[in-house]
């Protein structure tokens, strides 16, 4: 009779390559210990405390994350609506205004930074990582190389970037980067499809037992996006399947959880779905979600706004509020932390934070400081959405435009 080989070469139902058959015959295999099966290994090197330490000062009460990872290409559009050319000397100078922001460390506990950034410096020779250290905030570094399609699927993507991982890791971390940023795509118009949501949760948890193996605290981020008609149970039942898969591999990888972030999307209906959610539906469905998916052993989770997307950080960091306002980022933010939750819930927020800076900013060298009072005005509504005390009243209209732009890309 014929036999199956089983896929996995380390399975757990194979002891040193044997065919499990060959277990019954056997009288010299020693007794299992039910201890010794019940506690699986969870592996971070020589980093397990500092991880945890590291994830502990992002998730700390009133502070969250300023996301400024944009590609080159993407920061050149920005760039573009004020005017400017998208030359590294104009991206420098923009990044200096926001890193080099005096008592941005109260509001502000990690900062994502492209490539680029993370081995530049001031123009008076000052690192941008040392200009972060100064303020109390952690260097963060996006690690993945971008989106592209996903052969047999529906019109899906996946994100690549694990060959060479680890040693990049390392280099970033001798750079001074503390945590890593790992983003992939979940669409709800395209399915989504089984094997989308198998290759988004595996491709994190390979990277993020990566990164954590090189001392790096991995944000976990496989984003909902927001394009779609559908309404927000269908948003939800989504985001219950897709973290769901993304924790069972996290473990199968031996992810020490205390050591990561979470990024997720907040949970609302399509961008284009006929009826508006109010912030506090939006709390309902997204507190929902993650206390049915997310491990009280996780730090922090940092929501994102939507451009098409959220975040969400082991302690609930911060959510993504892409497509919405500044405002509605704030008001969703505030409604979530009306009541206790087993994670500190915050945010992880780009165009969320940026947007009115680079308006005031208009690239004018005189303008510089008033954009910088505009970058802590954002971050303190953030900071007081974060302990649950914001209030809307007497935030400018610019704040309320919305932000969303359908089939975005980074």
């Amino acid at each position: 009779m014929a036999t199956a080989k089983l896929s996995a070469p380390a399975s757990q139902w194979a002891i040193g390559g044997r065919n499990p058959a060959d277990l019954r015959r056997s009288t010299l295999l020693p007794a299992a210990s039910p201890r010794r099966v019940a506690a699986a290994p969870i592996r971070a090197g020589s980093y397990s405390d500092e991880l945890v330490q590291t994830a502990k000062s992002i998730a700390s009460p009133g502070r969250g994350i300023l996301a400024i990872d944009e590609s080159n290409a993407t920061c050149g559009k920005r760039l573009a609506s004020i005017g400017l050319d998208n030359t590294e000397a104009n991206r420098q100078a923009y990044r200096q205004l926001l890193l080099t922001t005096g008592g941005l460390g109260e509001y502000i506990s990690g900062a994502i930074l492209f490539e680029e950034t993370l081995y530049q410096s001031t123009t008076d020779g000052k690192k941008f990582v040392d200009c972060l250290r100064h303020e109390n905030i952690m260097p963060g570094i996006k690690v993945d190389k971008g989106l592209v399609p996903l052969p047999g699927s529906n019109n899906e993507s996946w994100c690549q970037g694990l060959d060479g991982l680890a040693s990049r890791c390392a280099e970033y971390y001798k750079q001074g980067a503390r945590f890593a940023k790992w983003r992939t795509v979940v669409s709800v118009p395209n399915g989504p499809s089984a094997l989308a949501v198998k290759e988004a949760s595996w491709g994190l948890a390979r990277y993020a037992a990566i990164a954590q193996d090189n001392g790096l605290v991995p944000i976990v981020e496989p984003e909902i996006l927001l394009d779609g008609d559908h309404p927000i149970e269908r948003t939800l039942e989504v985001a219950e399947k897709v973290w769901a898969e993304v924790f069972f591999y996290l473990a199968e990888n031996n992810v020490m959880f205390e050591g990561i972030l979470l990024k997720p999307s907040m949970v609302t209906p399509g961008a284009e779905h006929k009826e508006k959610a109010s912030p506090e539906t939006i709390a309902k469905f997204t507190l929902t979600m993650l206390k049915r998916r997310v491990p009280p052993a996780v730090p922090g989770i940092m929501i994102i706004i939507f451009k098409s997307k959220t975040i969400v950080v082991l302690s609930l960091l911060s959510l993504p509020v892409r497509g919405q306002s500044e405002v509605e980022a704030t008001l969703n933010l505030n409604a979530m932390n009306q009541s206790p939750n087993p994670w500190h819930v915050s945010f992880s927020y780009a165009r969320a934070l940026q947007n009115s800076v680079l308006k005031t900013w208009q690239g004018r060298p005189e303008n510089v400081e008033a954009a910088q009072k505009a970058l802590l005005v954002r971050a303190r509504a953030n900071s007081l959405a974060q302990l649950g005390r914001y209030s809307a009243e007497g935030e400018g209209e610019e704040a309320k435009t919305g932000m969303f732009q359908k089939g975005y890309t980074y």
